[in-house]
Formats: structure tokens, sequence, C-alpha cells
């Protein structure tokens, strides 16, 4: 017998790969997907749910590797951020159309932050890739996404699991997908200068090389700037996402470990999907078995 959810996803950058495992375990046990909110990452894999289109999003971000994951990131030289985030958007564009929200098939909402009024933002209408721009602009990492007479910055500032953004749906049950779990074990995930692929432009290259000794270490004891920023958000948005659960009170909460993948590491994504599907049984079992 199929169950109405709504379903709710976290922010947490590449680990949120492991939502897309959770959600093929859900349908597999006849969970139905009626309404879907989110929050950065939670909020480009809720609405390529609710456009039918997370399959040929999984297919291609699966045939990713480290080389062709930071061919994507395209570097900004501005005061306002480290990476545009135009070029992912441009390639996925070539084989996942734009849609407007409101055409979708099921109620989908995305959040962003207003940096310049301090209250969130709602996306339930319009664009969807201007809705998940505006929701992954990481703070001194992505720049940020001007809309209308104001700054946009990554949902996850405010809300990280943004419960109270999902559309009702009558007799369903709610479900949470928690980027910020308990971690498993300490990893470093330090990029390399040869982890970048080569540039035709030496001048281009020579920069992300120098770019790259600012931003990342490798040295455990020593934390770069994106490690560093990474930590402290994860800090917070752990706690944050923590209250928002005891208020809420989900009746099926899948907590994927906060240390199961660096920010930008989507090339590992079959080892994430795979963690999300493990997760989102144990936690289905779980429940049923109440």
């Amino acid at each position: 017998m199929e169950t109405d959810i709504r379903l709710v996803l976290s922010s947490g950058g590449a680990r949120g790969l492991a939502q897309i495992g959770v959600i093929q375990s859900l349908e597999e046990h006849g969970f139905r997907i009626r309404s879907v909110s989110g929050s950065s990452i939670g909020a480009l894999i809720g609405g390529l749910y609710a456009m039918n289109k997370l399959h040929e999003y999984t297919e291609w971000i699966k045939t990713l590797d480290k080389t062709a994951v930071w061919g994507l990131i395209d570097f900004a030289l501005t005061g306002k951020g480290l990476i545009k985030g135009e070029k992912v958007f441009d390639k996925m564009k070539t084989f996942i159309p734009d849609m407007n929200i409101e055409d979708m098939n099921i109620p989908f909402v995305a959040v962003s932050t207003d940096i310049l009024n301090k209250k969130e933002i709602v996306f339930d209408h319009g664009s969807f890739y201007e809705a998940v721009r505006a929701s992954i602009a990481i703070p001194a990492l992505i720049t940020p996404f001007h809309h209308l007479d104001t700054i946009l910055v990554d949902g996850g500032v405010l809300n990280p699991v943004p419960f109270d953004h999902v559309k009702p749906v009558k007799n369903s049950l709610l479900v949470a997908i928690n980027l910020y779990g308990l971690s498993e074990v300490q990893t470093s995930h330090a990029v390399q200068a040869e982890d970048i692929p080569a540039d035709d432009d030496k001048n281009n290259s020579v920069f992300i090389k120098l770019l790259l000794k600012i931003i990342h270490t490798s040295d455990k004891k020593s934390l770069g700037y994106i490690s560093l920023l990474s930590n402290i958000s994860t800090v917070m948005l752990t706690r944050i996402a923590r209250l928002s659960i005891d208020l809420h009170k989900p009746d099926i909460v899948i907590n994927v470990p906060c240390d199961s993948a660096g920010t930008f590491e989507f090339y590992k994504a079959e080892e994430l999907i795979a963690l999300g599907k493990k997760l989102g049984e144990e936690a289905i079992v779980t429940y049923l078995n109440k």
C-alpha cells in the first residue's frame, strides 16, 4: 500500500547526493512523495525530482570523476565569492531544460536567504534554475544571486532543513533528510594542485594553483580557507538542524553523517547514493517496525 509523504531536503554540499539514494529507498517501500521543499543542494535534488528529471541528473553525475568536477567549476575574479556557479548549470541545461516551478508534477519550494533584509526568500514559482542558483550560493564561496532589489545567498544560512515551507498534503507523513548527522570518521577533504585539470591558458592555470594554496591545505593541523569556512558552518548548521528537527518532529528522519563528503566532492556520487540508500532503508525499517 502506498503512503503519501511530504519530503524535506537539507543543505549540505556534495553529500546531498545521498538524498538520491534515500528517495530510491522511499519509493521502493511504497512511499509516494507528494510535496517537497529544499535548501541549497536539497533544492536542486528536490526540484529535479518534482520535474521528473532526477534520473537524468543521477546518470550524468555518476559519470563525473574528480577532473570533470573541477572542470565544471568557474572561478570568479571578484570579491563576492570564489566561484561563479554558472558553468555547471549551463551544462545541465543541455540535457535538462528549465521549467517553471508552478508547472512541476508536485508542489516544490526552494529556500534562499535575503542577506540584506535578513530573512528567508521562498521560491514557489518562476524559473527552477534561478531558484536553485539563489539557494546554493554558499557565502564567500559561490557568488550571491541578485534578485529584484536584493541579494540572495544559500538557503541553509537561516533554514538548513526547511520544514516550515513544504506544502501541506492531507493525511501524509513528514519525512526529512538531514545532512548534518553525527560524524562517523573524521577525514580530510583537502584538494591538491594535481587534482585540478590542466588549463590551456597558462596564466589561468597558475592563478588557480595559487588560489588553491590560499583556500586549502593538506596539513590536518591547519585549516585552509574553505576548510575553515566549512567547519564553522557545519558546527552552526548542525545545531540549527537539530533544533528544527526537535521542533517539527518529523515521522521519519534520515541522518547522513556530516563528514561523509566534502562540499565539492561530487565525484563520489556512486558512493554517496549507495550510502543514502542504505541509511534510508535502515530508517524506513525502523519506522515500519514501531
